[in-house]
């Protein structure tokens, strides 16, 4: 989409949120040999100062450096977790993990329609919003999501200074201060088993609380 879209004047950067500093996704990054801009963000800065909870999310930015529409739901649509097939010498945790994973909804043609309009037509597009619907939407930034995500910042600071022990008390506090930003969970998931499943470090798992929730309500629907 982007090599479609780029001649008529759009850009599309990606941010990976990889606390280990790219030791995790960089090799995904050049395995895709993406031909736009494509960062690491080892602190997950962009989750307190975009209001990021999930991935992945994407949001506009005009010509003028203002955001015109705020963060939601962005899937490409190329894995849609429906379609998945099952690979072979899969765990138990695994297996389970896809099948409720299966349930998960996505709306990647219309987010890519809505994205496609505005390229065309700029300001004039009907999905742009104003300054105030931006904020609005965006929904603000509570007293805990910013302690929050100081918490997480910290965290991720003394893993990559490999002081993991420490980081763990800061990775539980950025948990229990915004339980709604599933980026934050599943960094700490990740970094104490790969597959996010349980642990005696952490008191709960990517299955356990997709179920807990409801695979359909994993992404917020788009409103658009």
């Amino acid at each position: 989409m982007r090599d479609e879209l780029h001649p008529a004047g759009f850009e599309l950067v990606t941010i990976s949120l990889d606390s280990t500093g790219g030791r995790r996704s960089k090799r995904w990054i050049e395995a895709a040999r993406p031909s736009h801009p494509s960062l690491i963000d080892a602190a997950h800065a962009v989750d307190g100062l975009l209001g990021i909870v999930n991935v992945p999310s994407g949001l506009w930015i005009d010509e003028a450096g203002s955001v015109v529409r705020p963060a939601e739901t962005a899937h490409p649509g190329v894995a849609v977790f429906s379609q998945l097939a099952r690979p072979e010498g899969l765990t138990e945790y695994q297996a389970e993990t896809l099948e409720v994973s299966r349930g998960i909804r996505v709306q990647p043609r219309r987010y890519a329609a809505a994205l496609r309009d505005w390229v065309a037509n700029g300001a004039a597009s009907k999905f742009v919003l104003t300054p105030h619907e931006v904020s609005t939407k965006g929904g603000g930034r509570s007293r805990e999501d910013a302690e929050a995500a100081a918490h997480f910042e910290l965290g991720s600071h003394l893993l990559t200074t490999g002081r993991a022990e420490a980081s763990i008390p800061h990775f539980r506090a950025a948990h229990r201060l915004q339980p709604d930003n599933w980026t934050y969970r599943r960094q700490a998931w990740s970094l104490a088993r790969t597959d996010q499943g349980p642990t005696d470090v952490y008191d709960s798992d990517f299955l356990s609380e997709v179920r807990r929730v409801g695979a359909e309500n994993f992404y917020r629907p788009l409103d658009m």
